[in-house]
This record gives structure tokens, sequence and C-alpha cells, in this order.
């Protein structure tokens, strides 16, 4: 299975095409996660979603980057997989090094059976991406799809996909509480 998955990985980044090579890897009542910092996180139930919202219009204006795999470690008895990949951008900097996204990302998975996933969890620091679209669009990296989404998210128009998470719906009171917390632990170190 792990062997299928990395190859339709690299068939798809080849291709451009990650609906196409990957759709099929899913269940038909297969789920797909994703944390989106820490007021939403990205859900596609079913394989129907997965393909449309996690890869098609999430992909756009990635479809030229890479995710090279570094490590995967497999748990037979659970049918498990957790893998550990880097976002690599199609661009290079002045000296010669491409852009990336800092540190590893990661997935679990959860098999289903008969070469399909059953679930799929992504991990990754949204920190570190943001900052490195922050660098790729100084640079004159960043492309117009791209933009647009940033732009969407801006005015408070979320992605196919994106759902609040429950205690991301904080009274002002409370977002205000929660914010002197830390700046009286910040200042006063308690």
């Amino acid at each position: 299975m792990v062997k299928r998955w990395i190859q339709a990985n690299a068939d798809a980044e080849a291709e451009r095409n990650w609906r196409k090579h990957l759709g099929p890897f899913y269940a038909v009542d297969a789920e797909y996660r994703w944390g989106v910092g820490h007021k939403e996180e990205f859900v596609a139930l079913g394989r129907t979603q997965i393909e449309q919202w996690a890869l098609d219009v999430q992909i756009r204006g990635f479809e030229a980057w890479t995710y090279p795999y570094q490590r995967v470690i497999i748990d037979e008895c659970r049918g498990e997989v957790v893998a550990y990949w880097k976002q690599v951008a199609p661009f290079r900097r002045k000296d010669g090094r491409r852009y990336e996204v800092a540190g590893l990302c990661s997935s679990w998975f959860r098999y289903a059976g008969d070469f399909k996933w059953s679930r799929q969890e992504d991990f990754f620091d949204l920190g570190n991406i943001v900052a490195l679209l922050a660098e790729l669009a100084a640079d004159g990296h960043l492309n117009e799809i791209v933009k647009r989404k940033i732009q969407s998210v801006a005015h408070g128009r979320p992605l196919s996909g994106h759902r609040p998470l429950a205690h991301g719906k904080q009274s002002l009171f409370r977002k205000i509480q929660c914010q002197v917390a830390m700046a009286k632990i910040a200042v006063l170190g308690r």
C-alpha cells in the first residue's frame, strides 16, 4: 500500500494531477483533515469531497510544488501509517537553494483494506507555511491563484472544506481575558 501510495504521489507531482492519481486511494466513506491554525480546520468527508476539495481546490496554485517523503513508519497490527514529508516550492533563491517550508510535515493514515485509506490527518506548522508564502510574495514568486486564496481568506471567505473549531468561537470578553493572562505572563512572569 505504502509503495503504491508513494509512487502515486510521484506520478501526481510529475503530471500535476493529484485528484487523478491519489483519489482512487481513498475509501468511499474516507475522512481527510488538517489543522488551519487555532480557529479552524479543514475537513473532507467521503472520497467525493476529498477529490474535489483536498486534491483539487486546495492544491490549486501549488500544482508545481513537490512533497517528497522523508520517513514512513508502518504499524501493520493497527493498520496505521505515519509519514513525514517536505513542502518544496518550484523556485530557487538567489543563492540557488530551493524555497521550502521549514521543518517536516506529517500525515497519519488508517488503512481500510483493498489498497485504500479510511482516514488521513495532516500535521504541519502553519506559521512556517505563512512565513514561506510571505517570502515568496516578497520575491515575486507567488502565483495569482494563491494570491486570490489569501485575499479570500483575509476577507472572511473560507476555502472549501474549512470550518471553525468549537473552541475558536470565543466571546470578546473571553478573548480579552486570555490576552490579559498572556500579557501578565510576558510582562510579570506569572
